[in-house]
């Protein structure tokens, strides 16, 4: 008998059988906070602690504002790599803000004299609550309008009708604090009267936006230990069915001690429970090109969701020796590390972590190993590559997308049949596109359809196929010969 009720099309990831297989189109869940205080109406626009689509820069800025300072709106970092790369943008992806300029702002407002001239007049400031913005003995709509110039970072207030204002007028306002966002309110969650919040809006994505969560993220917080451990929980079994992987970070610093060396680094990771297998651990960040500092989460998102792309959706392919667009790696401010090479980075690699190189003449991603792995001390196949465990989450959530339309229409014989051969067809389809080798196999087996479970109408197929491996390394053997100096003499007789 089932240990639980169930209603609907599951899949499950069991033990592994040799090695094991498979997830849908990428959708990249970001949580963390946006200057939606520059977003007009923002309270009732449904940006704070919901799940937000954003498909381009124009997109982002109209929902979840703007701002260059990453480190306080640690989402405006996705939504620049995202959609406002020279390299290319990748998208959509899916904004969660925790920032409520409603309960996080300052306890005092803010009054400034601003200066007029020729009907014009600006306020430099990224936490100033649009929504509360007034201008003493004026009128918003008849006397003046209010806009964001998002490339200044200015709040722009011009003067409307014949006779534009001049000189100085004072402006009051009230400013959001984001001191007062703590890793509580990234973790969220759900309370019993349906109040949710930070990583417990991600269970929202797919029956408010309707996409499936694939990759989850919190730039500027998955360091935090505790936030790590949410963003594993949740990405399992999302709304009971779907899995989510994970992209963290470990710090640049942590408790005033710098993190800015290979050994400290992977020290730390293994230290603080960075090691599931349903996760990319990702150190340090690094320097764009055009400027700023992004963590290599947030650029490995980016770059993965163009390779998933180029393979329709199917996560057969790493991200890992792909090109980034940034000049160097950073260790953080005052850190007196230069960077390391290819043989270095391996060290890495070998316990887990991803990072980013300098190799074949461009800056690239390095690493593919899920944060499970350790070089020799590996008991189940499927932890040793990301690839792996993400086609074995393509697998379960595109079982359940396929046959959720026909839970509860009897299942006759042939329905059994058909379900069994379509998911053959599948698996072997995904063979001839490499994504899998060998022969996988779809069963429909007595032993795991009892009679008993079959009476609760609870039926259960069996997957067992093997991802394609990445091609991590390749070796060459040269051997010296004299066999050719024999050249020297021709043929002899």
């Amino acid at each position: 008998m089932a240990q639980i009720y169930k209603h609907g099309a599951y899949g499950e990831i069991v033990e592994s059988i040799g090695e094991v297989a498979t997830q849908s189109d990428t959708i990249a869940v970001y949580v963390g906070l946006a200057p939606v205080n520059l977003v007009r109406g923002y309270a009732d626009a449904g940006v704070v602690n919901a799940p937000v689509k954003i498909s381009d820069f124009s997109d982002a800025k109209e929902h979840m504002g703007y701002s260059a300072d990453w480190a306080a709106f640690t989402l405006c970092e996705a939504l620049k790599v995202h959609f406002d790369n020279p390299v290319t943008n990748a998208g959509p992806i899916v904004a969660i803000n925790v920032l409520d300029p409603a309960t996080h702002r300052k306890e005092a407002e803010t009054t400034k004299q601003l200066a007029f001239s020729n009907g014009q007049a600006s306020i430099t400031s990224d936490t100033i609550i649009l929504d509360t913005l007034v201008l003493a003995d004026k009128v918003e709509g008849v006397d003046y309008s209010v806009d964001c110039n998002w490339t200044t970072g200015q709040v722009i207030i011009d003067s409307l009708g014949e006779e534009k204002i001049t000189g100085a007028v004072a402006a009051t306002y009230a400013e959001v604090d984001t001191s007062k966002i703590t890793k509580a309110d990234i973790i969220g969650g759900v309370t019993s009267g349906g109040v949710y919040a930070g990583l417990g809006c991600v269970g929202l994505v797919y029956p408010e936006v309707g996409v499936i969560p694939n990759l989850i993220l919190a730039p500027g917080w998955s360091h935090e230990p505790d936030v790590y451990q949410a963003m594993i929980s949740a990405g399992k079994k999302i709304n009971g069915h779907w899995d989510a992987y994970v992209y963290a970070d470990v710090p640049l610093v942590d408790k005033g001690s710098k993190i800015d060396t290979i050994d400290v680094a992977y020290k730390w990771a293994e230290d603080n429970g960075y090691v599931n297998e349903r996760s990319d651990v990702c150190w340090p960040m690094h320097e764009l090109t055009t400027g700023g500092y992004v963590h290599d989460s947030t650029m490995r998102a980016w770059k993965q969701l163009i390779v998933d792309a180029s393979h329709n959706g199917i996560p057969m392919e790493t991200a890992s020796n792909k090109a980034i667009p940034i000049k160097r790696n950073y260790f953080g401010e005052g850190s007196k590390n230069r960077g390391f090479d290819q043989s270095q980075a391996n060290k890495l690699n070998e316990h887990g972590i991803c990072t980013a190189v300098y190799w074949g003449g461009q800056w690239v991603l390095w690493g593919g190993h899920t944060a499970a792995y350790k070089f020799g001390k590996v008991l189940d196949k499927r932890v040793i590559f990301s690839t792996s465990i993400r086609m074995m989450m393509y697998v379960t959530n595109s079982f359940q997308q396929e046959w959720a339309s026909t839970i509860d229409q009897p299942m006759t014989v042939q329905m059994a049949d058909t379900i069994r051969n379509r998911e053959q067809e599948r698996a072997d389809a995904l063979v001839a596109i490499g994504a899998l080798i060998g022969s996988p196999v779809v069963q429909f087996r007595k032993s795991e359809n009892s009679n008993s479970e079959i009476a609760e109408g609870n039926f259960v197929w069996d997957f067992e196929g093997t991802p394609t491996p990445q091609f991590k390394s390749g070796t060459i053997h040269v051997a010296y010969s004299d066999a050719g100096l024999s050249s020297y003499f021709g043929e002899e007789a």
